[in-house]
């Protein structure tokens, strides 16, 4: 099985050493940046170290999926032709934007995700800060093995893609080429993607490619300081709490729900869903406190 991310971790961890070396000799023009934490950068080591060991089991499971539905469509793509990999890349990143899309807009895709968006700093280590329930995004790929292209590349395909995103989690490269910055994810477009700030949330989806976000409509370029975390941050380092915290916030919302209604929206809507009736109920408390 062709996964590159664990060649790769070596250089990973030999460059995010060398980025927090060049923090120790910050500038004057860079006092903005928010560069290391200590506390910060080993939960995010930990949450990367967990999400390999977990993906040591899970990769073979997919792998599996992938095989199946390879073994049961009758197309088949020569891996042997260039044009397949030229087809595998632009299908393998659309698939990839589809899955980092709902995952934000999802809740329950959104509770996997957010782990990756936890840390209020950006650098290379926040891109090590991965799930431990990576189960949320086989699904996505399913689509390319039933095409015909072969479960190794697809496996091989999402590694370069995890692999190049990796180098896009930093502050130290400002904006690039305008002819990059309109065609490829960069380290500006990604920091909007992981900004709180209004004017960034649920944009920027893109892997190596930034074209899906510029065609269906989800870019949002670098305009103002980007403030990282979440619109409502969980204060904790415990690696433990920053891999469950959202799963045990819709457990404690469908203990309360008081329909199926509500329990589905709580599971399958967007990240902070509300029943209608406690909004209206809350929207009426805010005029009368208003008016009094």
């Amino acid at each position: 099985m062709f996964n590159l991310i664990l060649y790769a971790v070596p250089f990973f961890l030999a460059l995010l050493a060398v980025e927090w070396l060049s923090f120790r000799h910050t500038g004057d023009g860079d006092h903005d940046l928010k560069g290391y934490d200590a506390k910060d950068t080993a939960t995010s080591l930990s949450m990367g170290i967990g999400n390999l060991v977990i993906n040591v089991g899970w990769k073979l499971v997919v792998a599996a999926v992938y095989v199946g539905v390879y073994e049961l469509t009758p197309l088949r793509i020569p891996s042997h032709d260039w044009w397949a990999w030229v087809l595998l890349f632009f299908a393998d990143d659309l698939a990839y934007y589809w899955f980092h899309r709902v995952s934000h807009e999802v809740r329950v895709f959104w509770a996997s995700h957010v782990v990756h968006h936890s840390s209020e700093h950006y650098n290379l280590s926040t891109a090590l800060r991965q799930t431990w329930v990576p189960m949320t995004s086989f699904v996505f790929w399913i689509p390319l093995a039933l095409a015909g292209l072969p479960p190794w590349m697809i496996i091989l395909e999402q590694s370069i893609s995890l692999t190049y995103q990796f180098f896009i989690h930093t502050e130290r490269v400002r904006r690039l080429p305008r002819p990059i910055e309109a065609v490829l994810n960069t380290p500006s477009h990604h920091r909007a993607h992981h900004g709180a700030n209004a004017i960034y949330l649920d944009r920027n989806y893109g892997g190596i490619l930034i074209i899906w976000d510029r065609l269906f409509g989800t870019f949002q370029g670098e305009t103002e300081p980007v403030r990282y975390g979440l619109t409502k941050n969980i204060e904790t380092h415990l690696p433990t709490r920053v891999a469950f915290h959202e799963y045990a916030a819709i457990a404690r919302d469908l203990r309360r729900a008081e329909s199926w209604r509500e329990r589905i929206g709580y599971v399958f809507g967007g990240p902070g869903w509300t029943p209608a009736a406690v909004v209206s109920a809350s929207a009426g408390s805010e005029r009368e406190a208003a008016t009094a």
